[in-house]
Parts: C-alpha cells; structure tokens; sequence
C-alpha cells in the first residue's frame, strides 16, 4: 500500500472511530423506560378489550389468588417490548404475565408494564 492510500484508509477508518464514539455518546445509550417501583399482580388473560391487534384499550387478568381484574393499558410504558396486540395469544395459550399497575383517579386499574411470568 503507498503512502497516499494509507493516508485515505487511516483517514476513513478515523472518521468511522469518531462517527462511532458519537453515536453513542449523543445518543444516551438504553433509553428503554424504568419498570415501575409500584404494585405488580401475576395471572391469566381471560379476555382482551381490542378492535384489532394494533387497537387494544385493555384487558382482563384473572389474578394467581381468583381475583378478576378489568385492566387499562393508557399508561403503558414498554409497549414496545410488550405489544398489548401481544395479550391475545397470553389468552390463547394461558402463559401468565405479571402486571405492574397503578390506580385511576376513578377507581380503575392502568397498566404500566407488563411482561412473561418465567415458568415455575
């Protein structure tokens, strides 16, 4: 390799190590959200509230200890990790989910992560 090739090689792979160190370093690293601190319940999905599997508004979770609880997904937080179009196969094949949840101004229940329950 000549003395001018080199120069070009050395010149792009520099700006490649740079181009690099600031994606990473403009870009924050994760910025997946937190999970929640709050309450969480382990159960069932029984039934889903959806008009399509890009459309879900909320579901119902039959919890491990009976309870059936009617469950809103406004603020969820990893809907990315967890699609809630997810929820309708949970309810096909009954694989439990834990939600973390937070209570509504009127009472209801929102989910605000949810995610696989690890086998027992």
């Amino acid at each position: 390799m000549d003395r001018a090739t080199r120069r070009v090689f050395l010149a792009i792979v520099g700006l490649l190590v740079v181009g690099g160190l600031a994606v990473v370093i403009l870009g924050g690293g994760d910025q997946s959200p937190a999970k929640p601190d709050g309450p969480s319940v382990d159960g069932v999905v029984v039934g889903v509230d959806s008009t399509s599997l890009a459309s879900v508004s909320g579901f119902t979770l039959r919890t491990d200890d009976g309870r059936t609880l009617e469950i809103g997904l406004s603020k969820l937080r990893n809907g990315t990790a967890f699609p809630p179009g997810h929820l309708a196969e949970h309810r096909a094949t009954s694989q439990r989910i834990r939600v973390w949840y937070a209570e509504t101004a009127g009472g209801g229940l929102d989910a605000l992560w949810l995610e696989d329950v690890p086998g027992r």
